[in-house]
């Protein structure tokens, strides 16, 4: 077998999946490529010759076995580039990973329904209800979220994807030696075990620097059919994720949010430039055209049939999420009747307490 040598590329950390696709495009057999010489290399049209001089000096510290080795030791799943596995739209990307690490069940996850969703680590409430919107529309079908399983909208979409019985997947900036950021430890370990897979093209040991960021955007769209922008900053990793999907000649669609919120100006650029408004699910499928069918029965609306001061209350946080105080000025019931009826509402899954104690719908 010569997944072994594909596994002995991805540990030497001073090559990227540019130089080593060129090299298995040129040899045809990613074995001969590992071993080729100097001489050989130099026969490689545009090759840079201090490249290839760096990777037969550091090649010398690699035993492919033992590499291999380390990966079935820690439980870690591979696919490499020329299995007949590897994930089709991925390999349409110009510079696609040439092996893709993976703890959970990838074959699990439709990889013809797959959706990008990306967005500010330090996203507003607004932000994330309206990721949760549009994904919690898409319940119960056979479509994969894919995203960064970093802080903000990425985490929000993971989790969204989880609760509404989606599958998903999760491209992570390093090896399986780290988990970053640490408060996603949780995240990692419900996508893991049951909820799809978490990816990387990092060899275990490798960590979360700065420049992998960027590079693991690529997979997050390049596995995609279409990518969500949640929010953006004029300056920001979701607009370069934005910038990637059109590269790759993907779908780009936005949620609209607040216009004077500074995680906005990158969402409302995208759409004057052209990307797709999306408010819902349907959205996102009527812009990729895609028909979906559930394959379970929709809940039932939860707003039929209401108490009377049920129905007051919903109606009030229809359009944003309300204090207890603000509630019982609007609602004008006595401390003890609106304590009570906020209980019931919230066992019964009708509203949910968010930031700073405000209470909103479910």
């Amino acid at each position: 077998m010569n997944e072994k040598y594909w596994i002995a590329f991805s540990a030497i950390e001073q090559l990227d999946s540019t130089f080593v696709q060129r090299l298995y495009n040129y040899f045809g057999d990613v074995e001969t490529a590992f071993k080729s010489n100097l001489k050989d290399l130099e026969q490689i049209e545009g090759l840079s010759v201090k490249k290839a001089e760096n990777f037969i000096n550091k090649r010398k510290e690699i035993n492919p076995d033992k590499a291999e080795e380390e990966i079935l030791k820690r439980g870690i799943k591979f696919i490499t580039f020329d299995s007949p596995n590897y994930p089709y739209m991925l390999s349409q990307i110009h510079n696609p990973p040439m092996i893709l690490y993976y703890k959970g069940d990838l074959l699990s996850c439709n990889l013809e329904r797959t959706i990008a969703f990306v967005g500010s680590r330090r996203a507003s409430f607004n932000g994330r209800e309206g990721v949760k919107k549009v994904i919690s529309s898409l319940a119960n079908t056979d479509v994969c979220i894919v995203s960064g399983l970093a802080a903000g909208i990425d985490s929000i979409s993971h989790q969204c994807a989880i609760d509404n019985n989606l599958k998903t997947i999760g491209v992570i900036a390093s090896g399986f030696d780290y988990i970053y950021p640490k408060e996603n430890k949780v995240l990692y370990e419900k996508i893991e075990n049951y909820a799809g897979a978490v990816v990387t093209e990092y060899y275990p040991t490798f960590e979360p620097l700065k420049f992998r960021f960027p590079q693991r955007n690529r997979i997050v769209t390049g596995l995609s059919y279409g990518t969500v922008v949640g929010e953006a900053a004029l300056k920001s990793g979701a607009l370069i994720s934005a910038n990637l999907t059109l590269e790759q000649g993907r779908e780009l669609m936005c949620i609209p949010g607040a216009i004077n919120n500074s995680n906005t100006e990158g969402i409302y650029k995208l759409i004057k430039d052209g990307a797709s408004i999306v408010t819902s699910g349907n959205d996102v499928l009527n812009a990729l055209g895609w028909e979906i069918k559930s394959s379970l029965p929709q809940t039932c609306n939860k707003n039929i049939s209401l108490p009377l001061p049920q129905k007051l209350i919903f109606d009030i946080i229809e359009v944003e999420p309300k204090s207890f105080d603000e509630l019982q000025t609007l609602t004008k019931l006595e401390t003890s009747e609106l304590l009570t009826v906020l209980t019931i509402m919230e066992m019964d899954g009708l509203i949910e307490m968010t930031e700073g104690d405000r209470y909103k719908k479910a």
